[in-house]
């Protein structure tokens, strides 16, 4: 997936993610920033579930919202 076109898409996107996970906090979601990988961990955190589960309400988000790409890529390291 096109880096910038995640980014641009990623304000959009971030309303949908918080009526689903509203446990998240706005810097939840700006250190998730489209990343697939970050977005499971967030929610595993703040959710309290297991990797499994986020993972299967995760894939269900996507389906239900097909306009929505996130990045697959792990996130690497910013140090």
């Amino acid at each position: 997936m096109n880096q910038d076109r995640i980014k641009g898409q990623w304000k959009q996107v971030k309303g949908k993610i918080k009526e689903q996970w509203g446990r998240l906090t706005e810097d939840d979601l700006d250190v998730i920033a489209g990343k697939r990988d970050q977005l499971l961990g967030r929610i595993q955190e703040r959710h309290g579930i297991a990797k499994a589960e986020a993972n299967r309400q995760v894939q269900d988000f996507e389906q239900r919202n097909p306009d929505v790409s996130l990045d697959d890529t792990p996130a690497r390291n910013q140090s």
